[in-house]
């Protein structure tokens, strides 16, 4: 079934999707059908615009949406008889390859890919030695999110935080904009001079043609008989010297200039924007997508601009000095006023706001990652409060064409700190450092390795405990998918290919220090995905409880729908509490093995070597007669010197614990009753100030946790 046609004067065009109907629904499944709508326009001679279920619309309707991202479309367009020399017309030459034009039938195919916005079908065609062309114009709409909210929504999220991000080249479909504030750049440039390129070249045409010029007077030396009218000096002079056929005159003669202050404007304007053009054309000329066609007019347009620069008309015309002035006829004539505004038009900047000019954006998937990176930082930064500082200095970096692309790695890292202390850092896609498949692969973030193939999650979140160790990272992985894979009790699911991936994930990267030793690194991994569905419902799916039992599942996240963020939100809040001795017990152990953590904590009276203990220099404390037989010795792996009056500053590694004599001890001969004696490595802490703790002489042993201290 056709799912549209149109009757044009010179053809019939027909479009077909052979699953529209399970893409409709699926659409209507994940967004509310009144949100399903396109506007459509279209050029001249067309008779009639049918839609299937809808029936016949008017130019420039809203109505039912039927393209939609990741659909296959066949088109047919049946030309009358006489028509020859057809071409469908698209900037990318891959769009152009799957159209065929055989025995008066134009026929091809469309796939918009994850591309959503503006789109349409270009093509021409001569009929009777004139050349025609006809488009169709509609709104590629996405199956997954709402295209009129979600979608721009998503585009103001990311421009707000990174501007000018969204924008890309040579998609299939582009959004409109206007002016605005802030910086350009050349992909923005390029963009309005192709909306304005044609009436730029004609207004050039018609000054060069018919300039505006002003009379300028300058001295002639001419004889008397070359004279046209006497001035009263003259003829006095003449009177003087009539006898002398060779004496010259000094004569004031008027002429036409060109060299206006409007003209040297037109020239200054025009070599700018040559440049400008010759510039940015031969990087968009590495675009291997772009069509011979389109390649074609853009060197066309060159070589017109080179023509117009070197005309003779301008080799009169002098050096521009700058605007300091205004200028009447720059502002109200016909021509010259044209390149004014095209001048100013082309230094402003400009917003993702609806508007009069087209830009391409990134491809759905991709913004809908960089979104979900962007929220994230923001929840950490929302729950650790105003104090938090958050800093990214490497923002962005401007890619192989004239596209600004979101750094990865290091360049993407974003840290949150408190008074010079690191608390968490978030990194967007860490690429690779090594281009090998196999043997030790760096992710660029420190200590991080993948020994076997490479690994790049989108989202690595990196958060820092001090209870078991100073500075210690607890690493969870979030990657972001565009895709649903249906729904279960009420709720949308992830596809399973993406849960496995966050499995893989944890099981292929490790963290390795100096001492060559492979560590278990990624403690969780987790799918945003743009589901719904309700907060209790999602609560008892299967994704979601998973994360509570082992750490890998999925949390639905899309715009405007606080019940989905709300999970994520409640769950980043509690890893950003909960202490690393406690996620460390939670990890699930090897069968066979037993995960201890190294966090219990001996604390003792200080008696003697106060001073070696206050500079930090202790490397053993023994006990008195009386030693902790009530405080067990397993697992006991710190020690904290409780020094009198003041309290407990430092921390220690326990190397060894052993029996000693008091004699040993004391080095003196007065006994042999035995003590334990603590052997101390390196302090892992240092607080601040001393903190008091419940210790007295009488009593002094008690052991604590770290993370209590």
């Amino acid at each position: 079934m056709d799912l549209l046609t149109i009757k044009h004067t010179d053809f019939k065009l027909y479009i077909e999707c052979g699953k529209f109907d399970a893409i409709y629904g699926k659409a209507k499944g994940n967004i509310q059908e009144e949100n399903l709508t396109s506007r459509y326009t279209w050029s001249d001679g067309v008779e009639s615009v049918s839609l299937d279920g809808v029936g016949e619309i008017t130019q420039g309707q809203s109505a039912k949406a039927m393209f939609f991202d990741n659909a296959d479309y066949s088109v047919w367009v049946d030309f009358e008889e006489g028509i020859k020399n057809v071409r469908y017309l698209s900037a990318r030459v891959d769009d152009n390859e799957h159209f065929k034009f055989r025995h008066s039938v134009l026929s091809g195919f469309l796939n918009y890919g994850n591309d959503v916005g503006l789109s349409e079908i270009r093509f021409s065609y001569e009929l009777k030695g004139e050349q025609k062309e006809f488009f169709f114009g509609y709104e590629v709409l996405s199956t997954k999110l709402d295209y009129h909210s979600h979608w721009k929504k998503i585009i103001a999220d990311i421009e707000e935080e990174y501007r000018m991000l969204s924008l890309d080249y040579l998609r299939r479909t582009c959004h409109s904009f206007s002016e605005g504030s802030g910086d350009s750049f050349d992909l923005i440039w390029w963009n309005v001079f192709q909306s304005v390129q044609a009436q730029f070249i004609g207004v050039c045409k018609n000054i060069i043609e018919r300039p505006r010029h002003r009379l300028r007077a300058h001295q002639e030396y001419k004889r008397a008989d070359k004279i046209r009218r006497f001035t009263p000096q003259l003829e006095q002079e003449f009177a003087e010297h009539r006898r002398e056929s060779g004496h010259l005159y000094v004569v004031q003669e008027q002429e036409n200039s060109n060299n206006t202050f409007e003209n040297r404007f037109l020239k200054h304007t025009l070599h700018f924007i040559a440049k400008k053009f010759d510039d940015l054309l031969q990087r968009v000329n590495r675009f291997n997508q772009l069509s011979d066609n389109q390649r074609d007019e853009f060197e066309k347009q060159g070589k017109q601009l080179s023509h117009l620069m070197k005309n003779p008309f301008f080799r009169t015309v002098g050096k521009f000095e700058g605007l300091r002035q205004e200028s009447l006829i720059l502002q109200n004539d016909t021509n010259y006023s044209k390149i004014y505004r095209t001048s100013i038009l082309l230094r402003k900047s400009f917003s993702l706001n609806e508007g009069m000019y087209r830009m391409e954006t990134k491809d759905i998937a991709t913004l809908y990652e960089i979104w979900c990176f962007i929220q994230v930082s923001r929840i950490v930064k929302k729950l650790m409060g105003d104090e938090v500082k958050m800093s990214h200095p490497n923002r962005m970096e401007m890619s192989s064409s004239f596209v600004y692309e979101l750094g990865k790695g290091e360049h993407s890292r974003i840290l949150f700190e408190k008074g010079n202390v690191q608390l968490a850092e978030l990194i967007y896609n860490p690429k690779n450092d090594q281009d090998t498949h196999y043997g030790e692969d760096s992710l660029s973030i420190q200590n991080l390795v993948s020994p076997t193939v490479p690994q790049k999650p989108d989202i690595v979140l990196q958060l820092t405990k001090n209870d078991i160790d100073s500075g210690m990272k607890m690493t969870y992985l979030f990657d972001a998918k565009y895709r649903i894979a249906g729904k279960e009790q009420g709720a949308d699911i992830p596809p399973d290919d993406a849960i496995n991936q966050m499995h893989r994930y944890r099981d292929a990267i490790y963290y390795k220090q100096s001492d060559d030793r492979l560590r278990k690194e990624v403690i969780g991994g987790y799918i945003l995905f743009p589901g719904a569905g309700e907060k209790t419902k999602i609560e008892q799916s299967k994704y979601y409880k998973s994360i509570g039992e082992v750490n890998i599942g999925a949390f639905p996240l899309r715009p405007d729908d606080g019940e989905s963020k709300d999970l994520l939100v409640e769950f980043i809040d509690g890893l950003l509490s909960k202490q690393a001795s406690t996620i460390v017990r939670e990890v699930i152990p090897q069968k066979g093995t037993e995960i201890a953590v190294h966090d219990r904590v001996l604390v003792g009276f200080v008696k003697r070597d106060v001073e070696k203990f206050e500079k930090g220099e202790a490397n053993i404390y023994y006990t008195g007669p009386k030693f902790p037989t009530t405080i067990p010795l397993d697992n006991l792996h710190l020690f904290a010197p409780y020094i009198k009056e003041k309290g407990i500053r430092d921390v220690y590694e326990i190397k060894k614990i052993r029996t000693i004599t008091s004699s040993e001890a004391k080095g003196e001969e007065a006994g042999d009753d035995l003590r334990l004696a603590f052997e101390l490595g390196k302090r892992i802490r240092t607080f601040d100030s001393y903190k008091p703790h419940d210790l007295t002489i009488s009593y002094t042993f008690s052991d604590t946790l770290l993370s209590e201290l």
